[in-house]
């Protein structure tokens, strides 16, 4: 069948269900052109900061488990003394109040801030044991 065996009413008809639906309707998307926002991590050198003052309080007996969580608004170290209680302390790195307070911190059990800020270095200080003076003999 050719082009020229097509009569016109066929034609017309063709048109006309075309305008009936013929309408194409944009769908909203299910956000998938979105910008997906990045987890927060500790990088390699925070981890190592962080697991060679986990390394000393697990020597000195004192923390003997770790939990690593990885959130979309911060990442957290749990510290703790048996596996089954809450954290002794927690490490947070929180982005969003880098500018402000600063993103690192170190919460204790009962959930007071003990130390907050910029660089990780600083903060894990808080873990620092003072010198004691040794009478000698």
């Amino acid at each position: 069948m050719s082009e020229d065996d097509i009569s016109e009413s066929q034609v017309r008809a063709g048109e006309e269900g075309a305008d009936r639906g013929g309408k194409v309707v944009s769908l909203p998307t299910a956000g998938w052109n979105k910008t997906v926002p990045e987890t927060v991590r500790f990088d390699r050198r925070e981890l190592d900061q962080i697991l060679r003052i986990y390394s000393l309080m697990v020597g000195a007996g004192e923390w003997r488990d770790y939990a690593i969580d990885i959130l979309k608004d911060r990442a957290v170290f749990s510290a703790f003394r048996r596996a089954s209680e809450i954290p002794l302390y927690r490490i947070e790195k929180n982005p969003k109040l880098a500018r402000k307070q600063g993103a690192y911190c170190v919460v204790a059990a009962s959930g007071k801030v003990l130390k907050r800020g910029h660089e990780l270095s600083n903060v894990l200080k808080v873990f620092d044991k003072p010198l004691k003076i040794v009478a000698s003999n």
